[in-house]
C-alpha cells in the first residue's frame, strides 16, 4: 500500500480513517492491509498542541546538556587527554543464608536452610580507583549459573586496558555504546544480571576516581536544589509479605510491619487454588492495617484471565495502589485494565525489552497501568532501568526500583538510583507544569530476608527517628560504597586470573615433521577441548573464549601446520621429485598425533571454517578419539567436480599471489570479500587484520592454502549420514550461504538416522547466532561460549 502526504493527510484511496494518535495511525494502516481496502487517513493535528511539544522538548533538551554539562565539568582538565583505562577485575563467589526462602522461587520444604549465591565484581582503573558491582542471576530467569560465571570470566579478559569513557554516567546509551566499541561484544548478548554487574562496577570505579558517589555522578545538582546529601535524605521501602498463611495470621504479620514503621506493603498473591481465598486474606489485611498503608499484590503472571478478573471484583473496595502482572497471557492485560478497573503495575511484561524498549513501552501507556516494577538485575542494568523509568515518568506512571534478593552491595546501589529518580521525576514535573508527584516506596524490603550480607559495614535501612517510617538513608548507602570491605566469610572462592600455558610438539606423519604451536589453559582432566582456528588465523584467536570455558574444562588451542609458531618440513630429499601434498588427511592425521600425546582420553573438537573442515574429517575418521565436534561456520566440501576444479584454481592463483605480492596486500585483499562485510564493521577489525600479519613463513601459509583447498578436499556428504559422532553446528545470522550448508547438513544426518537402530544415536544440532555474519567467533563470542558449554553438558559430560 502506497501512502501519499499532502498537508494533513495520507492520501491512499478510497475508504476514509480519522486518527489522532500514533496508535490510532498504526491500527488504521494494519486495519486496511488486513482487510485489502484503500483508505484515505486523516491525521488531525494542533497548534496549540505541537507548541506545548515543542515548548517540552526546548525544555527536555535545555536540561539534558545541563546534566551532561555537570558530570563533564567535575572531570579535571588534565584527565580529557589521558582518560582512565581499567587495570584489571577480580571476582568472588558468595553464598548468603536467608532467614526465609526468596518469594520468587518454588519452596523445597525438605531444606532447613535457604541461601542467596552470586558474584562480587572489583574492577580497578589504572589510577587505583576500586568499583564493585554484583551478579546476582535468578535461576527461573533463564540465567544458568555457570553461563553466567564464564561470561564473567570472558570479561574478566576483555576488559583489562579498555578506556573508560567520561559520558557513561549519562546513562542515555553510552554505556551500550562503551560495551561495543571498547569490548567489541554487543550489549545485548549479556546476560541482564552480567550487564548489571558490570555497570554497578564501573560506575562505582567512575565515582571513587572522581573522588565523589554515585548519586553524584548520576544526578547533577541544579543552584536550585541546594544539598542532595543531607542526613535527612533517604528512600521509602516497601515490605515484602508471603500470602501462604490464613487471612487471620497474614493480616496480623501486616500489621506487625505498619508497627515497625512500614507505610507500604506488597503482598503476594496466586499462589493458592482459589482467587477467592487471596481476596479474603487482602480484605483481612486491609481491615487490619487500615487505608493510610499502601498495598500492592502481586500475582507473577500465576492467574488465568477468568480469576484474575474475579479477584478483581473481589477486592474493588480494598483501594489497592496496584496490582501487579495480573494475567499469565501478556496480551490480556490491557482487557484486564478495561474490564476489572483496577490499577495494574508492570514487571514479567518489561523484562525481556530489547536495547531500545520504547517500541515495547509504548503499548503500554493505558491509564490504568499506574506502574512500572524495574529490577535492574533483571532488565539487564542501570542504562536500561533509567530509560524505562523515565519513559514511566514521562506518562505520568510510578517508577518503582525493585530488588531482586541481592546483598547489600546491590541494594545500596539501587537506593540512590532511586533517590536519582526521585529528584528526575520532580524536574519532569516542573518541566511538564505537573504538580510534583509524591514519594514513591521503591522495592528494597528483600533486606530483611538476609541472614548475613556481603559487605562489613550494615546497610541503612531501618526506622527513621524523625518520620517514624522504615526507610533507607540516602547518606548510609554513600558511606557504604565508599568504604565497601568484602566480608569474607561469606566468599567461597576468587579468581585472581589464570595462566595461559605454552608449548610446542613434535608430530610426524608419512612425508611431514610438524612442530606443533599450542595454548593450554583450565583444569587438567581426562577429557580435553581442542580448538582449530581458520585460514589467516592463530590458536590466539581463541584465547578469549578458552578463558571463560577453562573454568569447568581443559581448553588447548593450537596453530595449524603454516600459520603461526607451527613449523612444517617435508621428509622428502630435494630434487626427488614433485613435492608431496599436506592434503586433509595428512593434517588431520598429525592433529591426531597431537592429541594423543596431550590426553590418553577423548576429547572434542572446536573447529572454525578450514579448522571446522578439519575438525569434522578428523570425528568422522577418529570417532575412537573425538567425542564430538562443535563446527563454527563449516562445510564437508563441494560435490560438483566442476566446482571443485574452479575453487582448485582460484585457491592456487591465490598461494602465488600471496607470495608474489606479499601477506599485507594479500590481507587486504582477503578481507574485501563479501563474505566479511560484517566483520569489518566490527570495531576490533583493525586489530583482527593486524594479528594476522605474524606469520613469518608465506611459503608454508600458500601451501596450505593450495593444500588444504575446499577445491582438494574429497566431500563429506555422504559420510554425515553414517556419523556417529555427536556435532553441533554455529552458523552467523548473516551468513545465508553456510547457514543454507548447515541446515543441509542437519538434513543429511537426519535422513541417514531413519533407518538406525541404535536409539543413543545423537542428532545434529544447529545454532545460528544473531548479527554477525562468518566469523562468528569473532563477531559475537558470548553466544558460541554458551553454546560449547552446552554441547558439553549435553553430549560428552565433561562440565
Amino acid at each position: 500500500m502506497v501512502l501519499l502526504c499532502k498537508d494533513n493527510f495520507w492520501i491512499c484511496r478510497v475508504k476514509h480513517l480519522q486518527v489522532q494518535t500514533k496508535s490510532e495511525l498504526s491500527d488504521a494502516l494494519f486495519t486496511s492491509q488486513h482487510e485489502g481496502t484503500d483508505c484515505v487517513i486523516e491525521i488531525e493535528s494542533s497548534i496549540s498542541a505541537n507548541a506545548t511539544f515543542h515548548r517540552y522538548l526546548r525544555k527536555f533538551s535545555c536540561q539534558a546538556a545541563d546534566h551532561a554539562f555537570g558530570i563533564l565539568s567535575r572531570i579535571p582538565a588534565s584527565n580529557w587527554c589521558f582518560p582512565h583505562k581499567i587495570h584489571g577485575m577480580e571476582y568472588s563467589l558468595y553464598r548468603l543464608q536467608l532467614r526465609a526462602p526468596p518469594t520468587s522461587s518454588s519452596v523445597d520444604h525438605s531444606h532447613s536452610r535457604f541461601y542467596r549465591e552470586g558474584f562480587i565484581l572489583s574492577l580497578t582503573l589504572e589510577d587505583g580507583s576500586v568499583g564493585y558491582g554484583e551478579v546476582a542471576p535468578l535461576e527461573n530467569r533463564q540465567e544458568n549459573f555457570q553461563d553466567v560465571e564464564e561470561q564473567i570470566r570472558f570479561l574478566f579478559h576483555a576488559t583489562k586496558g579498555a578506556k573508560i569513557s567520561y559520558s557513561l554516567p549519562l546513562l542515555k546509551g553510552s554505556l551500550s555504546s562503551w560495551i561495543w566499541s571498547h569490548l567489541g561484544i554487543l550489549a545485548c548478548s549479556l546476560f541482564p544480571s552480567v550487564r548489571c554487574g558490570l555497570e554497578m562496577a564501573i560506575l562505582n570505579a567512575f565515582a571513587v576516581s572522581q573522588d565523589s558517589n554515585l548519586l553524584n555522578i548520576l544526578h547533577h545538582q541544579t543552584e536550585n536544589e541546594g544539598e542532595i546529601h543531607k542526613s535527612s535524605s533517604s528512600v521509602r521501602i516497601c515490605a515484602l509479605l508471603d500470602c501462604s498463611a490464613t487471612p487471620t495470621e497474614v493480616a496480623h504479620v501486616a500489621s506487625t510491619l505498619v508497627e515497625e514503621g512500614y507505610t507500604a506493603i506488597k503482598l503476594k498473591v496466586a499462589r493458592r487454588a482459589d482467587p477467592v481465598e487471596d481476596a479474603a486474606v487482602i480484605q483481612e489485611v486491609r481491615k487490619k492495617v487500615g487505608h493510610q498503608i499502601e498495598l500492592r499484590v502481586d500475582a507473577n503472571r500465576n492467574w488465568t484471565y477468568e480469576k484474575a478478573i474475579l479477584f478483581g471484583s473481589l477486592v474493588k473496595n480494598a483501594d489497592l495502589q496496584y496490582i501487579e502482572e495480573p494475567v499469565q497471557d501478556e496480551d490480556d492485560i490491557l482487557r484486564f485494565c478495561e474490564e476489572s478497573g483496577l490499577p495494574v503495575a508492570l514487571d514479567e511484561s518489561i523484562e525481556h525489552c530489547q536495547e531500545n524498549p520504547l517500541n515495547t513501552l509504548f503499548k503500554y501507556s493505558h491509564p490504568r497501568i499506574v506502574a512500572l516494577v524495574i529490577k535492574p538485575t533483571v532488565i539487564g542494568g542501570f542504562e536500561r532501568a533509567a530509560l524505562i523509568a523515565r519513559w514511566a515518568q514521562m506518562h505520568g506512571k510510578m517508577a518503582v526500583i525493585s530488588s531482586a534478593f541481592e546483598s547489600g552491595l546491590s541494594l545500596s546501589s539501587y537506593i540512590l538510583f532511586s533517590y536519582h529518580l526521585e529528584l528526575q521525576n520532580a524536574e519532569i514535573c516542573k518541566v511538564m507544569d505537573r504538580k510534583s508527584a509524591p514519594s514513591i516506596a521503591h522495592g528494597l524490603g528483600t533486606y530483611s530476608w538476609l541472614e548475613e550480607d556481603v559487605t562489613t559495614s550494615p546497610l541503612g535501612i531501618c526506622q527513621n527517628p524523625s518520620t517514624g517510617y522504615v526507610e533507607a538513608s540516602v547518606a548510609k548507602a554513600n558511606r557504604l560504597l565508599q568504604k565497601f570491605q568484602i566480608n569474607q566469610s561469606i566468599v567461597h572462592r576468587t579468581f585472581k586470573g589464570q595462566e595461559v600455558l605454552k608449548y610446542q610438539l613434535k608430530v610426524d606423519s608419512n612425508d611431514f615433521s610438524c612442530i606443533i604451536n599450542a595454548l593450554e589453559t583450565g583444569q587438567r582432566t581426562d577429557d580435553s577441548i581442542v580448538f582449530l582456528h581458520g585460514f589467516l588465523g592463530t590458536g590466539e584467536d581463541w584465547i578469549p573464549i578458552m578463558n571463560a570455558i577453562s573454568g569447568s574444562a581443559r581448553c588447548v588451542s593450537i596453530d595449524l601446520p603454516g600459520h603461526g609458531g607451527t613449523k612444517v618440513q617435508n621428509h622428502c630429499r630435494e630434487g626427488a621429485g614433485l613435492d608431496p601434498t599436506l592434503s586433509m588427511e595428512i593434517v588431520a592425521d598429525l592433529l591426531f598425533k597431537f592429541v594423543q600425546h596431550i590426553t590418553p582420553g577423548k576429547v572434542t573438537l572446536v573447529g572454525y571454517s578450514m579448522g571446522a573442515r578439519i575438525a569434522l574429517y578428523m570425528a568422522l575418521k577418529f570417532s575412537d578419539k573425538i567425542q564430538g565436534a562443535i563446527l563454527v561456520s563449516g562445510s564437508p566440501g563441494l560435490e560438483d567436480i566442476v566446482a571443485r576444479k574452479i575453487r582448485r584454481a582460484t585457491d592456487d592463483s591465490r598461494a602465488r599471489s600471496l607470495v608474489a605480492h606479499g601477506l599485507q596486500f594479500f590481507i587486504e585483499t582477503w578481507y574485501a570479500g563479501g563474505l566479511w562485510k560484517s566483520l569489518r564493521s566490527h570495531p576490533n577489525f583493525n586489530q583482527i587484520v593486524a594479528k594476522r600479519l605474524v606469520h613469518g613463513d608465506l611459503h608454508s601459509l600458500a601451501k596450505v592454502l593450495s593444500d588444504l583447498s575446499i577445491g582438494r578436499q574429497q566431500p563429506l556428504w555422504e559420510d554425515l549420514k553414517q556419523s556417529k559422532t555427536p556435532l553441533m553446528l554455529i552458523v552467523g545470522e548473516r551468513d545465508a550461504k553456510f547457514k543454507a550448508i548447515a541446515q543441509r547438513m542437519c538434513r543429511e544426518i537426519e535422513n541417514g538416522q531413519i533407518n538406525r537402530e541404535d536409539p543413543s544415536y545423537k542428532h545434529c544440532e544447529l545454532v545460528e547466532v544473531p548479527h554477525c555474519g562468518h566469523a562468528v567467533h569473532l563477531e559475537n563470542p558470548l553466544p558460541v561460549i554458551r553454546s560449547v558449554r552446552q554441547f558439553m553438558a549435553r553430549y560428552v559430560n565433561v562440565l
